[in-house]
């Protein structure tokens, strides 16, 4: 393939920026990756990247999208401890009162620590002759030339030296910093519009912990899946990892936090809605101390809704959507993300930005709705629920209640969760058939225990 250009910059080796350097490879003769962290020689959670030790999920598109654009990473993280399996025949799904019908759906995902998925994607992109890892280098901010009105390149300060900022010079710079990321400050030092911005505050409160896992613990199974949903929105997830281990993580919305000593974390386990979680930890060897965690919103930036934009430069990832990290979406959207890149620079390098922020805004538009649309169901998140939000929420607790015993639902369900199909999936008219007639012969748990 032709290089349109002749360098490109990534500012920030998240999971996020790695993908993007991944993109532009095969678009440009030389990246450089921009990271202020030291890179582990170990897989072990890095400064930069405050979430690494809290629980991760790999979607079964985001694992599908890795082996696609690195041919046989699957096996290799195998090899070094990660588990596969089928996403709902090896895991338990609990939501509206009840749990999925387990069955083989197809859908192969991982379970794994995030700094071993991160170690195995840094290693495999590390290969690529045309791409530099540099880390121990603080990106201070991108170049901005104000009569070209585009971005040359990024100020940059190497830690490991006495000097002050020096400049590396680029024909693309793009922002994968994250959630904090600085682009909507840049734009207004540069005279440039502000991106439009949407924010719901959850205030989600979280703890995570590690623990000795036995064969025999839930089973044999790869992990649960508690939502938090009615009555208390409490949830947790406990997810196999390499080293026989577990990890734990639980919480809950508006300071609903776990309590941080053993006693008091046992006990929330406890106070789930479902025991399978709190039967193995009341035994379970810790392998690590509580680590406390809180999410105060999803935040969109509506990049796409700009009429102009700085050449030469791009936001990605989370920098410009971070979601609830509950539903597990944010991996396997910068792998999407990543081919949409990959796509528009093939098409050339005319009006780029554009191009490229209606295509993230497309794969987004999805995974926002669910996020949303979940989180709308607490109560007290504010935002506003159109009839189509409300509708959608009543008829995804039917249909979930409904795939208790309907298997081909319950796929139908994590199909969409898993961002394999769209949500208009659960509304071809066989699965509404399907729905209404579980409905009507298995009663939902609220409405048998008023019958009883």
């Amino acid at each position: 393939m032709a290089h349109l250009e002749r360098h490109a910059i990534v500012m920030g080796a998240s999971m996020s920026g790695l993908l993007a350097a991944r993109a532009l490879a095969d678009h440009y003769s030389s990246v450089t990756v921009i990271e202020r962290d030291e890179f582990p020689a170990e897989c072990e959670p890095r400064k930069g990247v405050p979430q690494a030790r809290q629980v991760h999920g790999l979607l079964a598109k985001g694992r599908e999208v890795l082996e696609r654009v690195f041919p046989g990473l699957t096996d290799e993280l195998i090899a070094r401890g990660a588990l596969a399996g089928d996403m709902l025949e090896n895991l338990l799904w609990f939501n509206h009162g009840v749990y999925l019908n387990q069955t083989r759906a197809g859908l192969t995902g991982l379970v794994l620590s995030r700094p071993l998925l991160e170690d195995g994607v840094r290693r495999r992109l590390a290969q690529l002759s045309n791409i530099r890892l540099l880390e121990r280098c603080d990106a201070a901010e991108p170049v901005f030339d104000k009569t070209q009105r585009r971005v040359s390149g990024v100020r940059v300060r190497m830690l490991d030296h006495a000097q002050g900022t020096q400049t590396i010079e680029g024909d693309l710079v793009i922002d994968a910093t994250g959630r904090g990321s600085r682009s909507p400050a840049w734009l207004r030092d540069w005279g440039c519009a502000s991106a439009p911005e949407e924010q719901i505050t959850v205030d989600l409160c979280y703890m995570t912990r590690r623990y000795r896992r036995n064969p025999e613990h839930l089973g044999g199974q790869r992990g649960v899946i508690m939502a938090a949903c009615h009555p208390d929105w409490r949830g947790a997830v406990m997810l196999a990892q390499e080293g026989d281990c577990w990890i734990v993580g639980m919480g809950g919305y508006f300071g609903d936090e776990p309590p941080q000593d053993d006693a008091g974390y046992i006990e929330f386990a406890r106070s789930l809605q479902k025991p399978d979680i709190y039967d193995v930890i009341k035994v379970a060897e810790p392998l690590s101390a509580p680590t406390p965690y809180h999410f105060k919103a999803n935040l969109r930036r509506y990049y796409e809704k700009l009429s102009s934009f700085p050449e030469g430069f791009l936001v990605f990832g989370d920098a410009i959507c971070s979601f609830n990290p509950v539903y597990g979406q944010g991996m396997t959207v910068a792998c999407l993300e990543a081919l949409a890149l990959a796509e528009v620079l093939t098409a050339g390098r005319q009006s780029l930005a554009r191009r490229f922020f209606q295509a993230a805004a497309h794969v987004i538009d999805i995974p926002w709705q669910i996020a949303l649309g979940s989180d709308f169901q607490n109560p007290r998140v504010e935002g506003k629920r159109t009839a189509q939000t409300r509708f959608i929420n009543w008829y995804v607790g039917k249909l979930y209640r409904a795939a208790e015993h309907d298997a081909m639902l319950a796929a139908a369900f994590l199909e969409v969760a898993n961002l394999t199909n769209p949500p208009s999936a659960l509304l071809r008219p066989a699965i509404i058939r399907r729905v209404w007639a579980r409905s009507t012969s298995h009663p939902s748990p609220r409405r048998a225990a008023a019958a009883a």
